[in-house]
C-alpha cells in the first residue's frame, strides 16, 4: 500500500498543505464524503512551477532521454505493483464499475511503459539545402507544460498527457479534477518512490475557476494541455493566448456510429451499446448517436431495445453495466435531457433499471434508449454526457454521411458496412479525427493519435504523434565553406 498524502500537494519532491485548505472526496456511489484533498490556490500553483523551471535547468533537464524512459518504465511497473490501490481509488472517485477502473489502471500501465520505450525515439531530421550548408533540426522540450486533467477518466488522460509530455523531456505541473484526485496523488508518490527528480512532476488539486485558472494563465508555463468542455476550452484558449502559449485541447463530441443494412448487425450490436453505457455515458468519445438504414433500422433497434431494458445500474462495488454518473449537477443534466425527449413526443424505446441493491443517494440515471431523433434536435446535436443513445434513420450513403457530420462536433466516428469501397469513403468522408469501420474505439489504443477537430478541440494526443505534439522544432543552419 502507498501512502501519499491525501490532503497536500506534491511540489518540488516534497508534499506541502495546501494553502486554501481541503476539499471532500465525495463517493458518486452513495453520495457520501470518504475523505478530504489539498485546495491549491494561485500561490500553490506559482510554486509549483517555480519548481519545475528549476528542474529543467538542474537534475531533470541534464538526464539523457534514455534515463528519462527508464524511469517512465518504473513508474509503469510500480503501478501495476500497487494495481488494487489504484483500481480501488479510481472506482470510489468516479462511482465507475470495478471491472472498468481495473482497465483503466492497466491503461494507466501501458502508457507509461510505450512512452517509457518511445523517449529516446524522437529524432530530428538533416535538410538538403546550399552548397557549403549543413541543416539540422532538434526536436524539443517546450519546457514547462500545464495539464488540466478531467474526472471521467482521471488516470487514463493522466497517462497519455503527463506521460507524453515527461518523456519529451519537459517538466510538468499537473492541475487534477475536485472531483476525483485520489489516482493523480498517488501516481505522485509512486514517481518520487521511482526516482523522479524534485519538480519533475508537480500535482496541485484544486478547483478549476482557482488551481486550474491559475495554471492556464500562469505566464511562465509553456505549454497547455487541456481536456473538457468546449466553454471551459475557450477560456483556456484566451488565457494561454495572453502570453502566445501553444494549447492541446480535447473538448469532446457528439460522435456517430453509422450502421449500414450490409452490416454484421450480430457483431455491431453490443459494440454499439458498451460505447454509450461506458462509464455511464460519461465519455467524450461516446457513440452517443446510432445512424441505422431504414432497411434495417426496425431489426437493429428492436434488438438495441432488447440489450437497453436488461441493463442494470448500481454501486462500482456491485460491479454492474452502468455506475453512476459524477455527482448530482451531472444527474440533474441528464434526467433533464431525457425528460425533454419526453415533452417533445420522441420516442423512449427502452431504458435499463436501477439495481435494488444500488446503495441509497447515490448519482444514478437509467441507461435511455430513444428513437427517431430528428438530427436537428437537441438531443442529436448537444453532448449530453450520460447514457442516453439517439437512434436517428437514414436512407443512403450520402444521407447518413449529412446527419453524421451535422454537428458542432468532431471527435470519433465508427461505420459497420461489409462493402469495401464504402469503407474508404467513409473514412475519408467523415469529419472526426478518429474514425473506425467494423469496430469502434480499439481497446482504448494507447498506440492510436486521438483529439478531434471543430468543436472537438485540436492537437493530439496518444500514439508516437503526442510526442510531436508536447515538443517544438528547432531548426539548425552551418555554414561551413
Amino acid at each position: 500500500m502507498i501512502e501519499a498524502n491525501r490532503t497536500g500537494l506534491l511540489i518540488d519532491g516534497v508534499w506541502r498543505e495546501a494553502s486554501g485548505g481541503t476539499i471532500p472526496v465525495i463517493d458518486p456511489s452513495d453520495g457520501q464524503i470518504k475523505g478530504q484533498i489539498g485546495r491549491a490556490t494561485k500561490e500553490d500553483v506559482d510554486l509549483a512551477v517555480q519548481a519545475a523551471r528549476r528542474s529543467l535547468k538542474g537534475d531533470w533537464g541534464n538526464l539523457a532521454a534514455v534515463d528519462r524512459g527508464r524511469l517512465l518504465t518504473r513508474l509503469g511497473t510500480a503501478v501495476l505493483d500497487h494495481f488494487d490501490q489504484l483500481a480501488a481509488a479510481e472506482a470510489l472517485d468516479t462511482g465507475k464499475p470495478t471491472r472498468q477502473a481495473r482497465a483503466d489502471i492497466t491503461a494507466l500501465a501501458r502508457y507509461f511503459e510505450f512512452y517509457g520505450g518511445a523517449a529516446d525515439k524522437v529524432h530530428g531530421e538533416t535538410l538538403p539545402y546550399l552548397r557549403g550548408y549543413t541543416v539540422m533540426t532538434l526536436r524539443e522540450p517546450f519546457g514547462v507544460t500545464g495539464h488540466i486533467i478531467p474526472w471521467n477518466y482521471p488516470v487514463q488522460i493522466f497517462g497519455r498527457s503527463v506521460a507524453a509530455a515527461l518523456a519529451m523531456g519537459n517538466a510538468a505541473v499537473v492541475k487534477p479534477a475536485e472531483e476525483a484526485s485520489l489516482t493523480a496523488l498517488i501516481i505522485g508518490q509512486l514517481a518520487l518512490d521511482v526516482g523522479f527528480p524534485p519538480g519533475a512532476l508537480n500535482i496541485v488539486p484544486g478547483y478549476g475557476e482557482e488551481a486550474g485558472a491559475a495554471l492556464t494563465g500562469h505566464p511562465d508555463i509553456d505549454h497547455i494541455s487541456f481536456t473538457g468542455s468546449p466553454e471551459v476550452g475557450t477560456l483556456v484558449q484566451q488565457a494561454a493566448a495572453r502570453h502566445h502559449r501553444p494549447v492541446t485541447l480535447e473538448l469532446g463530441g457528439k460522435s456517430a456510429q453509422l450502421v449500414f443494412d450490409d452490416a454484421d448487425l450480430a457483431a455491431a450490436l453490443p459494440v454499439v451499446v458498451s460505447a454509450i453505457i461506458q462509464n455511464a455515458g460519461q465519455t467524450c468519445s461516446a457513440g452517443s448517436r446510432v445512424l441505422v438504414q431504414d432497411g434495417i433500422y426496425d431489426r437493429f433497434v428492436g434488438a438495441l431495445a432488447d440489450r437497453f431494458a436488461i441493463l442494470q445500474v448500481g454501486s462500482s462495488a456491485q460491479d454492474l453495466d452502468v455506475g453512476p454518473v459524477i455527482n448530482p449537477k451531472q444527474q440533474q443534466r441528464v434526467d433533464a435531457y431525457i425528460e425533454r425527449a419526453r415533452a417533445d413526443g420522441l420516442q423512449i424505446l427502452a431504458q435499463g433499471r436501477i439495481s435494488p441493491g444500488a446503495p441509497a443517494g447515490g448519482f444514478y440515471v437509467k441507461p435511455t434508449l430513444i428513437g427517431d431523433v430528428p438530427p436537428d434536435h437537441a438531443l442529436a446535436q448537444e453532448e449530453v454526457f450520460g447514457p442516453v443513445l439517439t437512434v436517428i434513420r437514414f436512407r443512403d450513403e450520402a444521407d447518413a454521411l449529412r446527419i453524421a457530420n451535422g454537428t458542432p462536433y468532431g471527435l470519433v466516428a465508427g461505420a459497420w458496412t461489409r462493402d469495401g469501397g464504402r469503407q474508404l469513403r467513409l473514412a475519408r468522408a467523415l469529419e472526426a479525427g478518429q474514425v473506425f469501420i467494423n469496430n469502434y474505439g480499439a481497446g482504448g489504443g494507447v498506440e492510436l493519435p486521438f483529439g478531434g477537430v471543430k468543436h472537438s478541440g485540436h492537437g493530439r494526443e496518444k500514439g508516437f504523434e503526442a510526442l510531436f505534439h508536447f515538443s517544438t522544432i528547432k531548426t539548425v543552419a552551418i555554414r561551413h565553406e
